[in-house]
């Protein structure tokens, strides 16, 4: 046997130990369109950079949904103008933000201004940190609890008592709101004898909020990528129900997080869910 063969033969078998390794690793995540294939990264980013807002659902203590947001807002960054926007912070906190953004404050003025989330650090810093190194806009979209809180207890007449300054901080009332919205629906479904039409509209109120912020502070020519849980978007309803009861003419995309025991096919459950969704392996270690 020549040893030019036997090069030959090593480097095969090499080639299909290579091979066969790269087939038979666990994927931790794998991403899909909306009809369950199989998409690739770059193959999501060339259809999202043209977007003019996307909604990115998270599972809040994901760390694959943090990774990508990260990287999907920096790679878009690289593409056009980008706004930021975020559920985890509530709108009466945004001075506190921008004074962050713009260095007149330190993070632990911010930290103890701002109602942080707990896992602010691990999961949200990066990206408000991106935004200040750019110096990008980054807006706070969600109502304050507090005023969720009285929708909860005493039904969205509770807000006709709040001061105009108040009121700057959530959606011009009335706000429409459509309680046979399937995600709606499910809400009182799961949350069985927890359930009521009360904490239904304060879901809506916080979809409402959220929606009216990133128009409102939506810059013409720009990409608004708005952070926040899958469920305030799922299913084209929540957040998106409103942005498009408000402008139908823009166009949207939103994305989902899911999570499965096996990645590398889509549960029909999940299908339809988002343009874009991110199946994540059940066993990914959380956040918190």
């Amino acid at each position: 046997m020549n040893t030019l063969y036997m090069r030959n033969l090593l480097f095969f078998m090499w080639s299909v130990l290579v091979v066969s390794s790269a087939f038979s690793q666990k994927n931790p995540y794998v991403i899909y369109n909306a009809k369950g294939k199989k998409v690739k990264y770059k193959k999501m980013l060339k259809t999202l950079k043209d977007k003019d807002i996307i909604l990115f659902g998270e599972f809040h203590d994901n760390p694959i949904s943090h990774w990508l947001q990260y990287e999907l807002t920096s790679d878009l960054q690289n593409e056009r103008d980008v706004v930021l926007g975020a559920e985890m912070f509530e709108a009466d906190n945004q001075t506190y933000l921008n004074d962050y953004l713009a260095s007149e404050i330190t993070f632990k003025t911010f930290d103890s201004l701002a109602r942080l989330w707990p896992n602010y650090k691990t999961d949200y810093s990066p990206l408000v940190e991106f935004a200040k190194e750019h110096k990008i806009d980054f807006l706070a979209t969600n109502i304050p609890r507090r005023y969720a809180n009285m929708v909860y207890r005493r039904d969205f007449v509770a807000l006709d008592s709040l001061t105009v300054e108040e009121k700057a901080w959530i959606a011009p009332l009335p706000i429409p709101f459509d309680p046979e919205l399937p995600r709606y629906k499910n809400i009182l479904e799961m949350m069985g004898d927890h359930g009521s039409p009360k904490l239904v509209k304060a879901q809506a109120i916080k979809d409402a909020t959220m929606a009216y912020f990133i128009l409102k502070n939506r810059k013409k020519g720009d990409l608004f990528i708005h952070y926040n849980g899958a469920y305030h978007s799922d299913y084209y309803e929540g957040i998106l129900w409103y942005l498009k009861h408000e402008n139908k003419d823009l166009n949207y995309a939103t994305i989902s997080t899911v999570t499965q025991d096996d990645v590398n096919t889509l549960e029909e459950e999940h299908e339809g869910k988002a343009d874009f969704i991110i199946s994540v392996d059940t066993n990914m270690t959380k956040t918190y």
